[in-house]
Parts: structure tokens; C-alpha cells; sequence
């Protein structure tokens, strides 16, 4: 009969993407790891992972089919461990946050006032694109992730409201605006970022019938400036995404005016567990002492 443990492992080598990595993260030795997932598989009768040396671990399609039920389980005996816990006046158990670089402010916010008031509350950080944890979310990969609205099939928390900004060269024609008109933008270099952050810059082109001439697409902020840095292009963003602007760039505001909603989204506030609503509950006190 399949076990708690036996799903644990499996679920652990899916996460880090290895059994070493796995073996490492539960304290177990690799063949440990093998053996567990090997007897899962053989009490199932079917074949979950397939192990490639250039991949690594890849799920066959029932493996793809069952791990969101593995994660429920999973979910549902945390949740069990932390109810017991909270009876004793304890608080413990796992919280795993899917962040992307824009909510990097809200998440540091968080994980100071958690290491301050719940020192037993473990925090996992996953960070990646608004693709990435959308789709972490609905495997329940994570249990709570920093998404931009709006979201179908969560349940969010706003958080706060992050404007649209030109980033460029301060030697660049435009630097010497006030403020750019997406006009100015006509037939102009842009450097996008890939993952869903180019979605809105694409859609505010169409909008405006402003010709959008993509000059590149990168997959990090850093790249982005360092392009800018070398005149390759100019780019758009969100103002929250810089976090360090070099000494050699500049920020206009864009006109007309552009923003998203950062909210924090769960499956479900009613089935969450009781560490991840001690997080929407101090995330939401913290919700007013945020700038916009």
C-alpha cells in the first residue's frame, strides 16, 4: 500500500528535478529516493518518471495526471499537522510563495514580519514568470503566489498598483522629454521581456496603433538594462520591476497612463491552510503601508 513518505519523495524529486537533489533536500541517501519512487511505481503498476540524461526527470503522461492529486494529499496532511500543532499553541508547517521580480518589495516584507512573529513557519521561494506561477498555482506546486490581475479561478488579495515607465539611455533623443508619449514610440527599438511581462507592452501598441518594433525579447530585467546600457534599444516596463537603475539610464513616465494590479492569489482562502492564512492576514495589514 502506497505511502505518505513514498508521495513525499516523489513529489520532492519532481520539485528539485533530480534524486540526487531530492535525497539531499529530505536527508535521505539517492538509493534511498529510487527505491521509494521505484516501489511507488510498482504498487501503482504504472511507470511515473523517466529519467533522461539530458532532461532529467520527466513525467510520463499518467505521472502528469496524478501529481495534482499527489500535491492534494500532500496539502491535506500539512494542513492536518498544522491543525494539531495550533491546538498545542504551536505554529508550524511549510508556506510556498511563487514571487516574480516585481513583487521582490512585498515578498522580503513578508518573510521579515514571518521570521520575526512565526520563527516555526518555513518559507519556500519560488520564483519565476506570471506563466510559471500561474501554472504553479493550479498544480499546487505553491500554495500562494504574487500574480498581476486579473486572475480567473483564484481567490486575491490586492496589493498594490504598479505604473508603466520608459527605461533608456540618458544620451538617447528622447531623454530630454518630460514625460513620452507612446507615439514617440513609433517604429522605435524595443527591448520586451518574455514569460507574460510583454503581453500589456504588446497590447498597448495595438491599442494605441503605435507600430511596435521589437527589436529583442530577454527573459531577465539585468539583460534588458544592460541593452539599453549598449543602445540596442529602449524599453518598458514596470517601475516596480527596477529595482537598481544604472547611473547611465533614466526613467520617463509614460503617456498616456498604463498600470497593473499586484495581487496575492491562492486556489482557495476557505482550503488553505492555517500558515498560509496567517500570511494573507499579514499581508493584508500590510497593504495600506505600501506606496503606489
Amino acid at each position: 500500500m502506497m505511502t505518505i513518505s513514498q508521495l513525499q519523495v516523489l513529489a520532492t524529486a519532481i520539485d528539485t528535478g533530480s534524486f540526487t537533489k531530492a535525497a539531499h533536500t529530505l536527508h535521505m541517501t539517492q538509493p534511498a529516493v529510487s527505491h521509494a519512487i521505484l516501489s511507488l511505481e510498482a504498487e501503482l503498476g504504472v511507470t511515473i518518471l523517466l529519467r533522461d540524461r539530458k532532461k532529467g526527470l520527466i513525467l510520463t503522461d499518467v505521472g502528469e495526471r496524478i501529481l495534482f492529486h499527489i500535491k492534494e494529499v500532500l496539502n491535506h496532511v500539512d494542513k492536518i499537522e498544522q491543525e494539531v500543532a495550533a491546538e498545542k499553541g504551536f505554529e508550524v508547517g511549510t508556506i510556498r510563495i511563487g514571487s516574480f521580480s516585481s513583487a521582490s518589495k512585498f515578498l522580503t516584507k513578508i518573510i521579515k514580519i514571518f521570521q520575526q512573529k512565526y520563527p516555526s513557519l518555513k518559507i519556500v521561494i519560488y520564483e519565476g514568470t506570471l506563466d510559471e506561477i500561474e501554472t504553479w498555482l493550479s498544480t499546487r506546486v505553491i500554495d500562494v503566489g504574487f500574480i498581476t490581475l486579473p486572475r480567473k479561478e483564484m481567490d486575491v488579495i490586492p496589493i498594490a498598483t504598479d505604473k508603466m515607465v520608459v527605461v533608456l539611455s540618458k544620451t538617447h533623443p528622447l531623454s530630454d522629454k518630460e514625460f513620452i508619449h507612446i507615439n514617440d514610440l513609433d517604429n522605435k527599438p524595443i527591448i520586451l521581456c518574455g514569460g507574460g511581462f510583454e503581453l500589456p507592452i504588446i497590447s498597448i501598441f495595438k491599442k494605441s496603433k503605435v507600430k511596435l518594433k521589437a527589436e529583442f525579447t530577454v527573459s531577465h530585467i539585468n539583460t534588458m538594462l544592460e541593452m539599453i546600457q549598449e543602445g540596442l534599444g529602449i524599453a518598458i516596463v514596470h517601475k516596480l520591476t527596477i529595482v537598481h537603475l544604472p547611473d547611465d539610464l533614466c526613467i520617463k513616465n509614460l503617456e498616456p497612463k498604463y498600470s497593473r494590479e499586484i495581487a496575492l492569489a491562492v486556489p482557495s482562502i476557505k482550503k488553505a491552510s492555517i500558515s498560509v492564512k496567517l500570511l494573507i492576514d499579514e499581508m493584508q495589514n500590510l497593504v495600506e503601508t505600501f506606496d503606489e
